[in-house]
């Protein structure tokens, strides 16, 4: 089986929806077992991430950067960068804020730097922006909630939850982009494995 680890902080519930849904996505795959982390559980169980085949990090964005939490869980990680523990492991990300920006893709890039620095080999969404709902590019107010990747992220899902209490948000379609990633990584981990063997 391969293993697919989602590690993730969430400050008021939505990137805590997000990582759910990449965890749905993941395990959608046959042959995939995953495994949902907070920040905090992964620092605890730090050793286990050596035996992941992939691992999916998940932050809010705040102020236009890497929440605190998953910053101390990166900073954490870094003895694995000493042994080279997680080289060739396949990394993807995933971030939500408060608008339609919010200076997400800082994030992601963060996370991205984050996983080179280890030497994974790192996804992106593989989906054009509003890819269920094409039309709505040609609208000057462009994808709604029910788009897939309406933000246009290639680097990884980008959720845009606004003031939105989590019971509401993040949209049906910025979820199925996360569900639709979740697949992607675990799909890819799945092929880079058993080309390995």
């Amino acid at each position: 089986m391969i293993r697919v680890f989602i590690v993730y902080y969430s400050g008021f519930g939505h990137t805590k929806l997000q990582a759910e849904a990449v965890q749905r996505g993941a395990a959608s795959v046959e042959g995939v077992e995953t495994f949902l982390l907070t920040t905090d559980q992964a620092t605890e169980r730090l050793d286990e991430l050596d035996g992941a085949d992939a691992i999916i990090f998940g932050t809010p964005t705040y102020m236009g950067n890497i929440s605190a939490e998953m910053k101390k869980f990166i900073e954490v990680g870094a003895k694995k960068w000493f042994t080279q523990a997680w080289k060739d492991k396949i990394a993807g990300s995933f971030t939500n804020s408060s608008s339609f920006s919010g200076d997400k893709f800082n994030t992601l890039m963060g996370l991205v730097v984050n996983a080179m620095q280890h030497g994974m080999i790192y996804v992106g969404t593989g989906m054009f922006p509003a890819a269920n709902l094409p039309k709505s590019m040609k609208n000057v107010n462009g994808p709604g909630p029910d788009a897939h990747n309406r933000v246009g992220s290639f680097i990884g899902p980008m959720a845009a939850s606004f003031q939105v209490d989590s019971k509401q948000a993040p949209p049906v379609g910025d979820l199925e982009t996360a569900e639709l990633y979740g697949a992607r990584v675990a799909g890819i981990t799945l092929r880079y494995a058993r080309g390995k063997l």
